[in-house]
């Protein structure tokens, strides 16, 4: 019954429209008083310094000061003019390189909502001008920037490892190719949509010479240098992913200099941003682990192992719960806060079912992606309306419908071959 009145409020706090972090701590709260009492407060203290003395929480800020850093100094626009000429032959054009784009800003932010800002900023503009169909242009950076938690270093893989003490290392490994899969398969729907329909994305008749594409390297190669310093040290053993943020920190400011765009107002602002995200993500992850606590005390966690068992739920009939699950949540609460109120209930079911936590990490950073472009209130559609004021929140919906169903299909392939997750980690030692 606790745990009924709990959620209850959870819920009608959450469509209240209340901060997700002040929610789910009330009704952590809440949950704890209708078990013990007020002695069942008691442990707040010594599970408030279990959250917060944590050397892999450290690489949190690490990677968003990164990714700050790159924002602040503009070199998101040096990235999508580089990529542009080795994408504009391709059906669909330069509608490529958003996807592309996208994955390769994933790979040093960390994070969805700064890849997809980052990028539509460079890219309705500029795509806007040559002609493209504005719905398209939406739906590919809406879908896009939902890379950013999956193409690892990842600040949604870091919490769900947080919560579930598995490997950083592995679950970064584990990202890497379904990241890239995914966004193979974006543009393969773009290239099938566009050579149906031509007028969506006309064709780029820039002619550029040998000095052209010389130039695009010059502003690509950073990039990729920082991704395999950062990526490559945490794979070979080299690294914890904190000192791989670190090294990332540094890498980022050696671009920025390199550039001449290093100075101390836009580390100033860099760092500001930084605390403000930071100060707000591992506030999120501090709430969390009360009401992770009040669950595991109330052990509704083995009373849903028991109920499963008995109502004879197979894995793939939960798996498919879940997907549901976390479209709906998506038009309410960002992923962090989907995290923090389904995992923790959910993981001892589906260990007591065999399933690798490794694996459904990489599965729930992908249901997260799908709640973020739940029409017509995922996250992400409003970042990306947000970046113009000539798009239109309806446009971005569509546009992004093609991309949601994609996605649904891609999370069943991880089901039916969970080899695409698993293959890499295991060279992981």
């Amino acid at each position: 019954m606790e745990s009924i009145i709990a959620f209850a409020v959870l819920v009608v706090l959450i469509m209240s429209g209340l901060w997700i972090q002040i929610a789910v701590g009330l009704s952590a709260l809440l949950y704890l008083f209708l078990m013990n009492g007020a002695s069942g407060w008691n442990a707040l203290g010594l599970v408030s310094w279990g959250s917060a003395n944590s050397f892999t929480l450290a690489a949190i800020p690490l990677f968003i000061f990164m990714a700050e850093i790159l924002l602040g100094s503009g070199l998101s626009d040096r990235l999508y003019k580089g990529l542009a000429p080795f994408t504009r032959r391709l059906p669909g054009g330069l509608l490529h390189t958003n996807i592309v784009g996208s994955g390769i800003f994933a790979a040093v932010s960390g994070g969805s909502a700064p890849t997809a800002a980052a990028m539509s900023t460079v890219a309705i503009p500029a795509l806007g001008r040559r002609g493209y169909q504005k719905r398209i242009i939406a739906g590919s950076l809406a879908a896009g920037g939902t890379l950013g938690i999956l193409i690892p270093p990842s600040i949604t893989m870091i919490i769900y490892a947080t919560f579930t003490e598995t490997s950083i290392a592995k679950l970064f490994a584990a990202g890497l190719f379904p990241g890239i899969l995914l966004a193979a398969c974006y543009s393969v729907f773009i290239i099938a949509r566009t050579l149906k329909n031509p007028a969506l994305a006309p064709r780029d008749t820039t002619t550029y010479g040998a000095m052209d594409y010389a130039k695009s390297l010059f502003d690509i190669l950073p990039f990729l240098a920082l991704i395999i310093c950062v990526l490559g040290s945490i794979y070979g053993g080299i690294a914890t992913p904190t000192e791989a943020g670190a090294v990332g920190v540094v890498g980022a400011m050696v671009i920025a200099a390199v550039y001449r765009r290093l100075n101390i107002a836009m580390l100033r602002s860099a760092v500001a941003r930084t605390l403000k995200m930071s100060g707000n993500v591992l506030f999120i992850v501090f709430i969390s682990m009360l009401f992770a606590y009040a669950t595991t005390l109330s052990g509704v966690g083995d009373q849903l192992v028991e109920w499963v068992s008995q109502a004879g739920i197979s894995q793939f009939q939960l798996l498919i719960m879940l997907m549901l699950a976390f479209a709906i949540l998506g038009c309410f609460m960002e992923g962090l806060g989907m995290i923090a109120i389904i995992v923790p209930i959910i993981f001892p079911v589906l260990m007591a079912m065999g399933v690798d936590p490794i694996w459904f990490g990489v599965f729930v950073v992908v249901l997260i992606e799908l709640g973020q472009l739940t029409p017509p209130l995922g996250v992400i559609l409003f970042v990306v309306s947000g970046s113009s004021p000539d798009l239109k929140v309806e446009d971005v919906v569509m546009g992004t419908l093609p991309f949601f169903l994609i996605i649904l299909a891609f999370l069943l392939m991880l089901i039916v071959f969970p080899e695409i997750v698993l293959w890499f980690p295991s060279l992981i030692q």
